[in-house]
């Protein structure tokens, strides 16, 4: 293995060893408030590690857990009673939710300055405008790696595989603001491996397992994996072999320990700057 491998799990401890720095200096602290409905495992997992990681950086973190039969109507009160409430500065609701709720309806429920995922209509639109706004934690996280790498991005040609507005498109207008030239795949790019070798940086998040290849990169490229996806023999691997492209590439991110600290970094991050923004 020739590559660098990105501790993103000690970046994520060095960002949040800042925040709570910046937290203790602070007249109150900043309130997260999380909403999950049902009982899904994964979901679940996911709160717990972001709570714990708000309290321990001196965040004052409320659940508010619903059962999955939640009416729209309920849900749309809960955020928006949040939304009032003077002592939140960021509202994150868990996906997914069940299929009888409308993740869009939600997501315009959130005020903008509390959108602490970065996933409203208002967030993005800021984003695509260059105008300063909180932005989507995992693009957020990943540009923070790749400052970490030392990549160049100015002039650099980056390669993004996936166009979901929590990654891909978000991704590619911060990799297009920091001066990189941007190509954005999908399942209909033709020749997407020819497409992915021309690339400087590869950012990588559509829920294949390993799709990438060694023959995928090009020499010294830098790869960020952003999928997290589970083996028939329960263990995890991103959606780009890992062993393989590390005797390419000049980094890459691990999976696990790569992309997903660093999101749940920048959602803490993202709920400073809404506290500071709103004059804690």
């Amino acid at each position: 293995m020739s590559a660098r491998l990105l501790d993103g799990k000690a970046l994520a401890a060095r960002v949040r060893g800042e925040l709570a720095d910046q937290v203790r200096g602070l007249a109150r602290a900043p309130g997260l408030a999380v909403v999950l409905v049902g009982e899904d495992p994964a979901s679940r997992v996911y709160v717990r590690n972001k709570a714990r990681a708000a309290e321990a950086m001196g965040l004052v973190h409320r659940q508010i857990d619903l059962p999955a039969d939640t009416t729209q109507a309920r849900l749309l009160e809960v955020v928006r009673a949040l939304g009032d409430d003077p002592a939140i500065d960021g509202i994150l609701v868990q996906f997914p939710l069940p299929p009888h709720l409308s993740q869009a309806a939600v997501l315009d429920a959130i005020p903008v300055a509390k959108d602490v995922d970065g996933l409203t209509t208002a967030s993005l639109g800021l984003l695509a405008q260059g105008r300063p706004g909180l932005v989507a934690c995992t693009p957020k996280g990943c540009m923070r790696l790749l400052d970490e790498a030392g990549a160049v991005l100015e002039g650099a040609h980056a390669v993004v595989v996936g166009r979901s507005n929590i990654v891909g498109r978000p991704m590619a207008m911060l990799l297009e603001q920091a001066n990189a030239t941007v190509t954005v795949c999908h399942s209909r790019t033709r020749d997407l491996p020819a497409v992915c070798r021309t690339a400087d940086i590869l950012v990588v998040g559509v829920g294949r397992p390993e799709l990438v290849r060694a023959d995928w990169v090009a020499p010294g490229a830098v790869v960020i994996d952003v999928g997290i996806n589970r083996k028939a023999d329960g263990r995890l691997c991103g959606d780009v072999a890992t062993d393989e492209v590390a005797e390419v590439a000049s980094a890459v991110t691990p999976v696990p320990g790569g992309v997903g600290p660093m999101t749940i970094a920048m959602l803490l991050a993202n709920t400073v700057e809404s506290a500071l923004a709103r004059g804690a």
